[in-house]
């Protein structure tokens, strides 16, 4: 239920025949807590992704899932390689459906950047900026991240087999009921490692020019398309630029988003950087024109689902008018708000109040806590 006032970023989301209730998205972070190192959810993850649905997120993403063993960017990460970690994350499915929000999950190779230590603070030496050693590395060539092993290049029929992965990984996450999968082509993992010039120096048909740079990445979409049907929404994450010479532009994204919509993608979540060291002009909002343009180029297409598509923002977005601003003027269909939601996990409810809304139940916000509303 929404009112004439209701701001627009608590204004319901319409994707491919599933509605999230606002347009605030919990973006994927990776949380580095499968302390087995099998790939299974554990009841830290049901906890932490079933407080911010209940914290009124409309659509909360499942950190990146690695797709095979060697493609996970820590021993500690979750996977869906296998059907054994299926109940795990269906567990995680069933508490943020109880809370009111969609649950998605992102599905992730890191390729040149796989295979490090997992972030503690204080607690292991070279977390994420170097390659634990005997690490299967793999990636579009042989050319090393900064402070990691060079991983070798996968074959045209590695490259293959990766994208059927991907697949079964999405036939897996359907099966856990999420409403929404999410590939991972951003910050310098394996899909953005193939569009990218500056890591992908392939002459073969995987390669050698923005077409060939572009076919790992459509592939990946229309077999994760074919693999969930017609029920589940498919987003993918882009890093719109590579903030470099001689690296992706937001030109180059904006010319692959109207291909990966008709491969089968029905939204596009457009962040930045990550595949080399860059000079990064990070600021407020500094990743919405990136957004905005996505949308441009897509603006008048349809999904193969029938809808438009969504496009979704996401960087350095920390106040309720700034995200209200981009979604009500048109910049992005609907925000990611990351490391804010990790100091507050029920920040949309602040939002709401910050925006004049008081009346939970318009904002489709938890019953439980209406009595908690500011007056």
């Amino acid at each position: 239920m929404t009112t004439p006032t209701t701001p627009t970023i608590l204004t319901p989301l319409p994707m491919r025949g599933r509605t999230a209730r606002n347009r605030l998205w919990l973006p994927p972070m990776c949380m580095y807590s499968v302390d087995a190192h099998d790939g299974v959810a554990t009841d830290w993850h049901v906890l932490h992704y079933s407080a911010r649905a209940v914290g009124g997120f409309g659509t909360v993403i499942v950190e990146a899932t690695a797709v095979t063993p060697n493609g996970r960017l820590s021993p500690a990460d979750l996977g869906l390689w296998d059907d054994a970690q299926v109940p795990g994350h269906r567990r995680i499915v069933e508490a943020i459906h109880a809370a009111g929000s969609l649950a998605g999950v992102q599905l992730g190779h890191g390729g040149r950047k796989a295979g490090t230590p997992p972030w503690r603070p204080d607690s292991a030496a070279g977390a994420r900026t170097t390659t634990i050693e005997g690490w299967d590395l793999v990636a579009p060539s042989a050319i090393a991240h900064p402070g990691h092993a060079v991983p070798r290049a996968l074959t045209g029929e590695e490259a293959d087999a990766v994208v059927r992965a991907f697949a079964d990984a999405a036939r897996r996450a359907a099966a856990a009921g999420y409403d929404v999968v999410e590939l991972h082509g951003a910050h310098g993992y394996l899909i953005h490692e193939f569009l990218s010039p500056l890591s992908n120096t392939r002459t073969d048909a995987y390669g050698g020019s923005p077409d060939g740079r572009r076919r790992f990445a459509l592939q990946a979409v229309r077999a994760v398309r074919g693999a969930v049907g017609d029920d589940v929404v498919l987003d993918i994450r882009l890093s719109a630029t590579d903030w470099a010479e001689g690296g992706l532009t937001g030109e180059d994204t904006a010319e692959l988003a109207p291909l990966l919509v008709a491969a089968g993608a029905d939204v596009l979540h457009v962040s930045t950087g990550g595949n080399v060291p860059a000079r990064v002009p990070v600021g407020p909002g500094y990743q919405v024109p990136f957004a905005a343009r996505v949308r441009a180029a897509v603006a008048g297409t349809t999904t193969p689902g029938g809808g438009e598509p969504v496009v979704v923002t996401v960087g350095v977005i920390t106040e309720a008018a700034q995200a209200e601003q981009i979604v009500a003027t048109g910049l992005a269909d609907a925000v990611a708000v990351g490391r804010p939601a990790l100091r507050e996990p029920y920040l949309p409810v602040r939002w709401a109040h910050d925006l004049g809304v008081n009346d939970w139940q318009a904002a489709g916000l938890p019953i439980q806590y209406w009595r908690g509303a500011w007056r």
